[in-house]
Protein backbone atom coordinates (compact mmCIF):
# COMPACT_ATOMS: atom_id res chain seq x y z
CA UNK A 1 0.00 0.00 0.00
CA UNK A 2 1.08 3.67 -0.84
CA UNK A 3 2.60 5.53 2.46
CA UNK A 4 0.42 8.25 3.52
CA UNK A 5 2.52 11.27 2.19
CA UNK A 6 3.18 9.25 -1.00
CA UNK A 7 6.59 9.14 -0.76
CA UNK A 8 6.70 4.81 -1.03
CA UNK A 9 5.39 1.44 -0.67
CA UNK A 10 4.60 -0.34 2.45
CA UNK A 11 4.10 -4.12 2.75
CA UNK A 12 1.46 -4.61 5.61
CA UNK A 13 1.64 -7.77 8.13
CA UNK A 14 -1.03 -7.09 9.98
CA UNK A 15 -3.51 -4.47 11.52
CA UNK A 16 -6.33 -3.81 13.86
CA UNK A 17 -9.51 -3.60 13.55
CA UNK A 18 -8.79 -5.82 10.75
CA UNK A 19 -9.27 -3.55 7.31
CA UNK A 20 -9.17 -0.67 9.22
CA UNK A 21 -7.80 2.32 7.42
CA UNK A 22 -4.48 4.68 8.17
CA UNK A 23 -6.75 6.79 10.40
CA UNK A 24 -8.91 4.27 12.21
CA UNK A 25 -5.99 1.57 13.73
CA UNK A 26 -5.79 0.84 16.77
CA UNK A 27 -2.52 -0.80 15.80
CA UNK A 28 -0.89 -1.16 12.63
CA UNK A 29 2.74 -3.72 11.61
CA UNK A 30 4.01 -3.01 8.35
CA UNK A 31 7.28 -3.75 6.30
CA UNK A 32 8.65 -0.82 4.17
CA UNK A 33 11.79 -0.86 1.91
CA UNK A 34 13.34 2.88 2.05
CA UNK A 35 15.45 3.91 -1.13
CA UNK A 36 15.87 7.48 -0.57
CA UNK A 37 15.46 10.66 2.25
CA UNK A 38 12.66 11.89 3.01
CA UNK A 39 9.66 12.96 5.76
CA UNK A 40 7.68 10.17 7.47
CA UNK A 41 4.19 10.40 7.05
CA UNK A 42 2.29 12.27 10.52
CA UNK A 43 0.29 10.27 12.18
CA UNK A 44 -2.08 11.97 15.53
CA UNK A 45 -2.11 10.57 18.79
CA UNK A 46 -0.17 7.33 17.12
CA UNK A 47 3.56 6.15 18.81
CA UNK A 48 5.81 4.12 16.17
CA UNK A 49 8.92 1.34 16.69
CA UNK A 50 10.79 1.59 14.47
CA UNK A 51 13.23 -1.34 13.72
CA UNK A 52 15.91 -1.44 10.91
CA UNK A 53 16.38 -4.98 9.55
CA UNK A 54 18.28 -4.34 6.48
CA UNK A 55 20.91 -1.92 5.35
CA UNK A 56 23.45 0.14 7.31
CA UNK A 57 20.33 2.41 9.63
CA UNK A 58 18.68 6.33 9.32
CA UNK A 59 19.08 9.58 11.05
CA UNK A 60 15.94 10.50 12.04
CA UNK A 61 15.20 13.83 12.55
CA UNK A 62 12.01 13.52 14.99
CA UNK A 63 11.12 16.65 16.12
CA UNK A 64 14.16 18.45 15.04
CA UNK A 65 16.49 16.59 17.50
CA UNK A 66 18.52 13.99 15.86
CA UNK A 67 18.58 10.00 16.65
CA UNK A 68 20.91 7.88 15.11
CA UNK A 69 19.34 4.49 14.22
CA UNK A 70 22.10 2.53 12.92
CA UNK A 71 22.23 -0.44 15.43
CA UNK A 72 20.29 -3.42 13.40
CA UNK A 73 17.32 -5.37 15.29
CA UNK A 74 17.60 -3.02 17.57
CA UNK A 75 13.56 -1.74 18.08
CA UNK A 76 13.65 2.38 18.35
CA UNK A 77 10.31 4.30 19.87
CA UNK A 78 9.06 7.90 18.65
CA UNK A 79 5.93 9.90 18.92
CA UNK A 80 4.19 9.28 14.85
CA UNK A 81 2.71 12.78 15.29
CA UNK A 82 6.22 14.73 15.13
CA UNK A 83 7.17 16.16 12.54
CA UNK A 84 9.84 13.30 11.16
CA UNK A 85 12.80 12.84 8.47
CA UNK A 86 14.67 10.33 7.78
CA UNK A 87 18.38 10.47 6.58
CA UNK A 88 19.95 7.03 5.09
CA UNK A 89 23.19 6.34 6.15
CA UNK A 90 24.61 4.22 3.58
CA UNK A 91 21.85 3.10 1.21
CA UNK A 92 18.84 1.52 1.67
CA UNK A 93 17.03 -0.51 4.44
CA UNK A 94 14.39 -2.41 4.91
CA UNK A 95 12.08 -1.24 8.24
CA UNK A 96 9.63 -2.90 10.57
CA UNK A 97 7.11 -0.46 11.44
CA UNK A 98 4.89 -0.74 14.79
CA UNK A 99 2.30 1.90 14.96
CA UNK A 100 -0.06 2.01 17.57
CA UNK A 101 -3.14 4.14 19.11
CA UNK A 102 -1.61 5.60 22.38
CA UNK A 103 -5.22 6.14 24.11
CA UNK A 104 -5.93 2.53 23.23
CA UNK A 105 -3.26 0.03 22.74
CA UNK A 106 0.53 0.21 24.71
CA UNK A 107 3.12 -1.91 22.44
CA UNK A 108 6.14 -3.80 23.43
CA UNK A 109 8.48 -4.97 20.42
CA UNK A 110 11.24 -7.02 20.72
CA UNK A 111 14.07 -9.00 18.64
CA UNK A 112 14.63 -12.71 19.78
CA UNK A 113 16.63 -15.65 18.51
CA UNK A 114 16.18 -18.91 20.52
CA UNK A 115 12.73 -20.04 21.89
CA UNK A 116 10.25 -17.86 23.33
CA UNK A 117 6.31 -18.72 24.61
CA UNK A 118 4.24 -16.32 22.45
CA UNK A 119 1.12 -15.69 24.88
CA UNK A 120 -0.98 -12.41 23.69
CA UNK A 121 -2.52 -10.21 26.92
CA UNK A 122 -5.87 -10.56 27.72
CA UNK A 123 -7.68 -8.33 24.45
CA UNK A 124 -4.47 -7.85 23.28
CA UNK A 125 -2.48 -9.88 20.43
CA UNK A 126 0.73 -11.06 19.67
CA UNK A 127 2.64 -11.59 16.35
CA UNK A 128 5.97 -13.00 15.45
CA UNK A 129 7.90 -12.10 12.34
CA UNK A 130 10.74 -14.59 10.84
CA UNK A 131 13.74 -11.98 9.96
CA UNK A 132 15.69 -15.30 8.68
CA UNK A 133 14.54 -18.08 7.53
CA UNK A 134 14.54 -21.34 10.05
CA UNK A 135 11.49 -20.26 12.27
CA UNK A 136 8.82 -22.62 13.73
CA UNK A 137 5.67 -22.87 16.08
CA UNK A 138 5.85 -25.74 17.71
CA UNK A 139 3.41 -28.56 17.57
CA UNK A 140 1.26 -26.43 15.01
CA UNK A 141 3.32 -27.39 11.85
CA UNK A 142 3.68 -23.39 11.28
CA UNK A 143 7.34 -22.95 9.59
CA UNK A 144 8.29 -19.45 9.11
CA UNK A 145 10.50 -18.11 6.23
CA UNK A 146 11.90 -14.76 6.08
CA UNK A 147 9.46 -11.88 6.54
CA UNK A 148 6.37 -14.85 7.70
CA UNK A 149 4.43 -14.22 10.23
CA UNK A 150 2.02 -15.72 12.92
CA UNK A 151 -0.05 -13.37 14.57
CA UNK A 152 -2.64 -14.79 17.85
CA UNK A 153 -5.32 -13.23 19.03
CA UNK A 154 -7.13 -15.71 21.20
CA UNK A 155 -4.73 -17.57 23.68
CA UNK A 156 -1.17 -19.12 22.81
CA UNK A 157 0.08 -20.21 19.55
CA UNK A 158 2.99 -21.53 21.02
CA UNK A 159 6.45 -22.22 21.72
CA UNK A 160 8.31 -19.90 18.98
CA UNK A 161 12.06 -21.33 18.26
CA UNK A 162 14.29 -19.77 15.56
CA UNK A 163 17.68 -20.55 13.78
CA UNK A 164 18.08 -17.07 13.57
CA UNK A 165 16.27 -13.56 14.94
CA UNK A 166 12.53 -12.98 15.13
CA UNK A 167 10.38 -9.67 16.14
CA UNK A 168 7.77 -10.38 18.73
CA UNK A 169 5.30 -7.69 19.07
CA UNK A 170 2.99 -7.74 21.94
CA UNK A 171 -0.31 -5.61 21.92
CA UNK A 172 -1.98 -4.67 25.03
CA UNK A 173 -5.53 -2.55 25.05
CA UNK A 174 -4.96 0.54 27.27
CA UNK A 175 -6.76 0.28 30.32
CA UNK A 176 -10.00 2.16 31.33
CA UNK A 177 -8.78 2.60 34.97
CA UNK A 178 -5.59 3.49 36.78
CA UNK A 179 -3.35 0.63 37.78
CA UNK A 180 -4.67 -1.29 41.33
CA UNK A 181 -8.27 -0.27 40.66
CA UNK A 182 -11.12 -2.26 40.48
Amino acid sequence: MPWRNGGGVTREIAVWPEDAGSDAFDWRISLADVADDGPFSVFPGVDRTLTVVGGEGMDLLVGGEHHIVDEPLWPYDFPGDRETVGHLLGGPVVNVNVMYRRSRTRAATAVVRGTVLLMPPAGGAVLALALEDGAAVDGTGIELDRYDAVLSTDGSPGVLRTMGSALVVTLAPVSRYAPGTP
